[in-house]
C-alpha cells in the first residue's frame, strides 16, 4: 500500500503558520526572536502583531531571561532561534529561569538535527532532547511533519508550563491529515503490526514508515509509533505495543545519548525488558554536507531502521 502524502514541506513553516493563528486567537501570546525572524517563520506574526513581537537580537540568553519575566504579567511567550541556541548557548538560563520556577515559556526551535546540513557541527545540535528531558517541569515535543508542527505549535500555547518545541529546516513529507487530533503526551500509533515496533520522531517518523513497508515485502510486520511527545512519554503506548511485538527499533534525529531510545529503554528496563535497537548518531558531532549525505554517513536512512528491525527480530527470536 502506498503512504499518503499531502505534498513537501518544512516543518519550520508549521510553526510559522501555528504562530500566525496564535496571533490571530489568542491575545496573550507574544513572540520574541534572536534575530532570525525568516529563519523561524515568525515573519506573519511580526508584520500581523509588532507589538507583540520583540526581536531581541543575537542575545539569545537575554531572550529567555525577558520570555520569563514577561509571564508573570500573564502573557505567553514563545521564543525562536536556532535549535542550537535555543538550548546549548542558553541553558542556565532556561534552568534557572524557566523551568525552575515553572514558567510559562514555549522554547520554540529550529534547524534542530544533522538535516541543518551545511551548516555544520557547530549548528547541528544532536544533544538538545537529552538536555530538555533532562530538567525537571519541562514538556518536550518533536513533530514529524508541517501540519503536525502546526498543530503541535497550537497545543502548546494550551499547556500550561515550560515546553520545547523541536523542528527543523528541510523540505519532507507531509502524512499528517489536517483534521488529525494532536495530544501532547499521547503517541499516533500510525501503523499496526505484530513482528516489531518503529517508534520515531520527528523527520524520522516518515523514514520509519518506509521502512515499515520494506520490511512487509519480506512478510514482516511492523507496527509505527509517531512520538512525538518525548516528555510526558506516552508509557502506555509503548508496553502496549511491544507486549504485542517482543521487540522494538527506535529512530531520532538526535544523539543515542539522551535521547528518544534512552527514554524507551527506561521504560522497558523498569516494566517489561525487550530486545531493542537503536538508529541515532552514536556519540559524535557532525559535519558539513548536505542532508542526505549526513543521513546516509551517520546511518539515519531507512535502510538503516530496516536493518536495525532485523537485528532486533533475531534477539527476539534467539
Amino acid at each position: 500500500m502506498a503512504l499518503k502524502t499531502f505534498g513537501n514541506k518544512d516543518t519550520r513553516s508549521g510553526f510559522g503558520e501555528g504562530l500566525r493563528i496564535l496571533g490571530e486567537t489568542n491575545p496573550e501570546v507574544v513572540a520574541l526572536c534572536a534575530d532570525l525572524t525568516g529563519s523561524l517563520k515568525m515573519d506573519a506574526f511580526q508584520k500581523n502583531h509588532p507589538d507583540r513581537f520583540f526581536q531581541i537580537g543575537i542575545a539569545e540568553a537575554n531572550m529567555m531571561g525577558i520570555a520569563a519575566g514577561m509571564t508573570i504579567g500573564g502573557k505567553i511567550p514563545f521564543t525562536g532561534t536556532f535549535a542550537n541556541f535555543s538550548t546549548s548557548r542558553v541553558y542556565d538560563q532556561i534552568r534557572q529561569s524557566i523551568a525552575y520556577s515553572r514558567k510559562n515559556v514555549k522554547i520554540c526551535a529550529s534547524h534542530a538535527g544533522l538535516t541543518l546540513g551545511e551548516d555544520g557541527a557547530t549548528h547541528q545540535v544532536l544533544e538538545d532532547i537529552g538536555m530538555m528531558r533532562m530538567l525537571p517541569n519541562m514538556t518536550v515535543v518533536v513533530p514529524a511533519d508541517y501540519t503536525q508542527t502546526l498543530q503541535a505549535t497550537l497545543a502548546i500555547a494550551a499547556w500550561d508550563g515550560p515546553v520545547y518545541l523541536r523542528f527543523g529546516r528541510p523540505s519532507v513529507p507531509i502524512f499528517t491529515p489536517d483534521d488529525a487530533v494532536f495530544q501532547i503526551g499521547k503517541a499516533d500509533v500510525l501503523i499496526q503490526g505484530t513482528d516489531v515496533t518503529l517508534i520515531a520522531c520527528g523527520h524520522m517518523v516518515w523514514k520509519a514508515l518506509e521502512a515499515q513497508e520494506q520490511l512487509a515485502e519480506k512478510g514482516i510486520s511492523a507496527e509505527v509509533i509517531n512520538m512525538h511527545t518525548i516528555k510526558p512519554l506516552d508509557i502506555e503506548a509503548i508496553l502496549s505495543s511491544v507486549a504485542k511485538t517482543g521487540c522494538v527499533v527506535t529512530a531520532e534525529e538526535h544523539m543515542m545519548n539522551g535521547g528518544l531510545g534512552d527514554a524507551v529503554a527506561q521504560v522497558l528496563a523498569k516494566n517489561s525488558p525487550a530486545p531493542q535497537e537503536f538508529v541515532a548518531v552514536n556519540d559524535t558531532f557532525g559535519e558539513s554536507g548536505t542532508p542526505n549525505e549526513l543521513l546516509k554517513k551517520y546511518h539515519l536512512e531507512t535502510v538503516d531502521i530496516v536493518l536495525a528491525a532485523e537485528r532486533a527480530l533475531a534477539r527476539k527470536n534467539a
